[in-house]
């Protein structure tokens, strides 16, 4: 039997149809990939502070995913690459080679001092711009052209944490990690306490990334009967250390490095009771500020209705935003330097809804320029505070 054939002009038409079907996917996928680089901790003590951090930038990258963006008439969407370094340097260093050479990446992404510092041994020869989540100032006082710090300088909260936590006793007990981060808090925290006018009366950092057990190390500490006691590391093991030292009978107050999170600290004591007079960090669900209302919500819509976002997951989700922008003013998706070079335009251009921490740019050195505020326990509730209204 013979098939019926079309007219011509019916069938160039269909052709030019299956073509223009067969070309839809290739269009799609003419957008082209810009791969992020991420090490940080993803397993062990320290896996929920890392995690928070990835699930930050990987909403950012929905976000920026769901319209892609422009660079000189190209067409990008971002993918993060994620590699666990167990909160290891060595293994950071070993990532973020393994980023460069295998995925090509121009930016990484680090969540640790000790991290971060070991990758600026190489990230300016290797070429990649290195984002490091670490508040320690040195950071961004080396000289390190490709670098920019994501949280505030950490020394920003000395002064109005002593002013707040002096008023309830003298006598420092200090129980805090024993990782880079948590020491160079320790060696700014000591002095400026008994400058002050305070005293130190006892001190032991402890492995807050491998062990549960804090009894031995905290029954050190509070066997000088301190007043008041400096803890902080990754938020579920402080909750830990802040646990046993209520159950061996403390009393006072909490000083809370800014690593740990009160709403996740006060998961693992079991409510923020336990955590009465403590000062740290606000946890963006008590932020009354529009963007981090607008973050809680996207955060939660994406991660489910009971997920609280930390300031880890804010503060990375802003600073992909920010170095995204960043490639669309320089006109370069690979360009590590001329990426730096717009970092403190673009942030001071990011909308409300993309910055719920109040980025206002990044200074010459690389560092981030925050409106910051802080928590306060204070009738079982947190209460957000500016640094400035510390008296």
């Amino acid at each position: 039997m013979r098939l019926p054939t079309l007219p011509r002009r019916g069938f160039v038409a269909a052709v030019a149809s299956s073509v223009a079907a067969l070309l839809l996917p290739l269009a799609a996928s003419a957008q082209e990939v810009v791969k992020i680089g991420y090490t940080g901790p993803l397993s062990g003590g320290a896996a929920l502070y890392g995690k928070n951090v990835l699930n930050g930038l990987q909403l950012a990258a929905k976000e920026i995913n769901a319209k892609g963006f422009d660079v000189k008439g190209k067409k990008y969407k971002v993918e993060i690459v994620a590699l666990d370094d167990k909160y290891a340097p060595a293994e950071s260093a070993i990532n973020a080679r393994r980023l460069k050479q295998q995925s090509g990446v121009p930016v990484v992404f680090v969540p640790h001092s000790g991290g971060a510092f070991a990758l600026q041994a190489f990230n300016q020869q290797e070429n990649f711009l290195l984002m490091a989540y670490t508040s320690v100032p040195t950071i961004t006082e080396k000289g390190n052209a490709l670098t920019m710090r994501i949280p505030p300088n950490f020394l920003t909260y000395i002064e109005p944490f002593i002013r707040y936590e002096m008023k309830k006793g003298k006598k420092l007990g200090m129980a805090p990690a024993d990782h880079d981060y948590a020491k160079a808090w320790v060696a700014a925290f000591e002095p400026a306490w008994t400058k002050a006018g305070g005293t130190v009366v006892s001190k032991n950092p402890m492995s807050y990334n491998k062990s549960a057990d804090f009894y031995t190390g905290v029954s050190r500490v509070l066997e000088a009967k301190p007043d008041v006691m400096f803890i902080g590391g990754p938020s579920e093991p402080t909750g830990l250390v802040a646990k046993q030292a209520r159950e061996l009978g403390f009393k006072g107050p909490f000083i809370l490095m800014d690593q740990a999170k009160m709403d996740e600290v006060a998961k693992v004591t079991g409510s923020l009771q336990m955590l009465e007079g403590a000062i740290g960090t606000l946890p963006l669900t008590a932020d009354e500020r529009p963007g981090a209302k607008a973050f809680v919500a996207a955060y939660r819509a994406a991660y489910g209705a009971d997920a609280n976002p930390s300031s880890e997951a804010s503060l990375n989700y802003s600073a992909l935003h920010i170095v995204v922008n960043a490639m669309k003013l320089a006109g370069s998706v690979d360009d590590p330097a001329a990426i730096r070079a717009k970092l403190d335009a673009a942030a001071k251009a990011l909308p409300d809804e993309q910055n719920p921490n109040d980025f206002n740019g990044v200074d010459a050195n690389g560092g981030s320029v925050l409106n910051t505020v802080i928590g306060v326990v204070e009738g079982g509730k947190i209460k957000g505070m500016r640094l400035s209204d510390i008296k």
